[in-house]
């Protein structure tokens, strides 16, 4: 792993996504309030693959979900190319929620009276310009159970039909929170790939958060949060596969 500073040309020559200043987000009010971001500066860019590391409360997740609109923060810039998100109105944040972030969870949350197909397939109904189903599900390696309900499929390729759903919109922006805190290590490790695949494939800036320092070497850019902070953060040189991870 190569320790680089934040301006290394390679992010540079890249389109910016996320322009990110001074970005505050307080819960609460006097001795309950809670600071979950705390001045945070960054810039995000088209097809990087980022890795966000910190403990339970660092502000790992707040972040995420103003990325993806589904917060707004209290203070500071947040833009989204040359949409503010910081003032957009609900109607405005749902549209971007839409048409440009894909959103991965913990937890797959699929209909189950669906199929793999079928779960996809919703989504690609209100997308503007969406890759077929089928082959969403080819890019993250399920087209034998396509037709399989997820109580017939394993948490692996539950979380990979999410992956499916995520990408069918063709997002600009793919947001992972904790994809593979539920899984096992050899399962965790094959979603992790299919993840690196349509980061690869589709060029979607990716942002997965990870209490799992190990898969900071399959990033271009490890953030490290502390306390609602950008702690430090650093480039690799060469991403590593998440299969050569040691885990």
């Amino acid at each position: 792993m190569t320790m680089t500073t934040s301006n290394q040309p390679v992010a540079a020559a890249r389109d910016q996504v996320f322009r990110v200043r001074n970005l505050t987000k307080v819960y609460g009010s006097g001795a309950a309030e809670v600071r979950a971001l705390d001045g945070v500066d960054l810039d995000l860019h088209a097809g990087e693959l980022i890795v966000l590391l910190g403990p339970s409360g660092s502000g790992k997740t707040t972040l995420l979900n103003n990325l993806g609109g589904l917060d707004v923060p209290t203070s500071g810039e947040l833009w989204y190319h040359d949409l503010d998100l910081t003032a957009s109105d609900e109607d405005t944040l749902t549209r971007y929620r839409r048409d440009s972030v894909g959103f991965i969870f913990q937890f797959y949350n699929l209909i189950p009276s669906l199929t793999a197909l079928e779960n996809v397939a919703l989504i690609t109904e209100i997308a503007r310009d969406p890759l077929p189903p089928e082959e969403a599900l080819a890019l993250v390696n399920l087209s034998p159970r396509q037709d399989h309900f997820p109580a017939q499929l394993s948490g692996g390729e539950q979380q990979r039909v999410a992956i499916a759903r995520a990408i069918a919109k063709r997002p600009q922006v793919l947001l992972c929170d904790e994809p593979t805190g539920a899984l096992d290590v050899r399962t965790g490790i094959v979603v992790l790939e299919a993840i690196e695949r349509v980061n690869r494939e589709l060029g979607a800036l990716t942002v997965v958060i990870t209490h799992n320092a190990v898969m900071a070497d399959m990033a271009d850019r490890v953030i490290h949060f502390s306390d609602g902070r950008v702690h430090h953060s650093h480039h690799n040189a060469h991403r590593q596969p998440p299969s050569s991870l040691r885990w």
